[in-house]
């Protein structure tokens, strides 16, 4: 594979142009892409969106499809989406404010802002870092596939836990590896990264609305919580082949009050058109410092030697070219939101089924993302 390094920070050189005159996405582009939605409808995917800026054609959005199949209620570019993890992004932009803001430095030992006893009961936790935790090195169990936790949530899906609930089903666990040691992915340490984002903000919810949603004028993105979790906030509903029939079933329920549970690792629903104005808010500078994003890409790399994820941010080898984003999934959504330099394009894909768990119709769908990728560009 050719493992170019490149930066974010190249494309302050050329930045982003909001009053520069767009020509539009042509039609045979547009069509093409439509066609590669309506196949995966086809398929039994209940809905697709997609959003896509491009520099000299400015922004366009379409989706296909249904927002809820049981009234053949039509997905539109107006529906909201579960971000899933991609709200990592979002949470390392929170810390590296504040690490340019100078209230943390990436290289502090959590255990200088967190005393909880499931933390305390993991040895060498005082070996990580803040920066173990945005480049998944430290090492930390995953919390998420706990059983214990699984059970509870099975039994009980719709109580919606704290983040520290969550979290405890790993005391008394071991360190996977060595903090600092290799690369593996973790949920656990974006929900730490929440956590520690609140010991310093008060709220690290309240900080991230204003210092981004505002400062993006992001109308359309929502952290999920208990205090909005039965809001008409215009989100699709959330489906999963339970049965492995090929027979979407409405898990909205389940999905809502599970995604309202997570923070920092998840969390998050936003429009498709708030996707894109988030990232290019991001790689245009206008939330951190050019030093700053070129150390968001700092990658680590896999036992292969391949570049893997910086700081909440994820390296995609796309063979022909190489996108920056990150990658969302859940048992009843999925998404992707990734940066294209060569093309100087952002594209955010997203549907509300499952791209967590094996099923017909998500295998029918493995190569959604690159059709799409390639009736857009090639």
């Amino acid at each position: 594979m050719n493992m170019r390094i490149k930066t974010l920070g190249l494309l302050l050189v050329i930045t982003i142009s909001l009053s520069a005159q767009k020509k539009g996405f042509p039609i045979e582009k547009q069509e093409a892409v439509k066609r590669v939605l309506k196949k995966y409808i086809d398929f039994g995917v209940p809905g697709l969106s997609l959003a896509v800026y491009n520099e000299q054609m400015g922004l366009w959005t379409y989706a296909e499809g249904f927002a809820n199949l049981e009234n053949k209620t039509a997905l539109t570019t107006e529906h909201l989406h579960y971000l899933q993890s991609i709200s990592k992004t979002y949470m390392a932009v929170v810390i590296l404010q504040l690490y340019e803001k100078g209230k943390l430095k990436l290289e502090d030992p959590i255990v200088q802002y967190l005393d909880h006893p499931w933390l305390t009961s993991i040895k060498d936790t005082e070996k990580i870092t803040l920066k173990m935790l945005l480049n998944h090195t430290s090492g930390l169990p995953e919390y998420s596939t706990e059983p214990l936790l699984v059970s509870r949530i099975i039994q009980d899906p719709l109580t919606i836990l704290t983040v520290p609930e969550m979290l405890s089903y790993i005391e008394g666990k071991s360190l996977d590896f060595e903090p600092g040691s290799t690369y593996s992915y973790r949920n656990t340490n974006f929900a730490f990264l929440a956590l520690i984002a609140d010991k310093i903000t008060g709220n690290h919810i309240t900080y991230m609305e204003k210092e981004l949603f505002e400062k993006l004028k992001l109308k359309s993105t929502y952290v999920l919580s208990k205090d909005n979790i039965d809001l008409d906030l215009n989100l699709v509903d959330a489906y999963w082949d339970v049965l492995q029939e090929a027979l979407p079933t409405n898990i909205s329920k389940l999905q809502r009050a599970n995604v309202s549970s997570m923070k920092g690792d998840d969390g998050m629903v936003t429009s498709s058109e708030d996707a894109i104005l988030f990232f290019k808010g991001l790689i245009s500078g206008k939330l951190l410092r050019p030093k700053t994003l070129e150390l968001m890409q700092e990658w680590v790399l896999s036992d292969e030697g391949e570049q893997k994820y910086g700081l909440g941010l994820t390296f995609y080898d796309l063979e022909t070219t190489y996108g920056v984003g990150h990658s969302g999934g859940g048992i009843g959504a999925g998404c992707v939101l990734i940066y294209l330099p060569d093309l100087a394009s952002i594209v955010f894909i997203a549907t509300n089924f499952n791209t967590m768990m094996e099923s017909p119709i998500r295998k029918k769908a493995e190569n959604l993302q690159m059709d799409i990728l390639t009736a857009l560009f090639m």
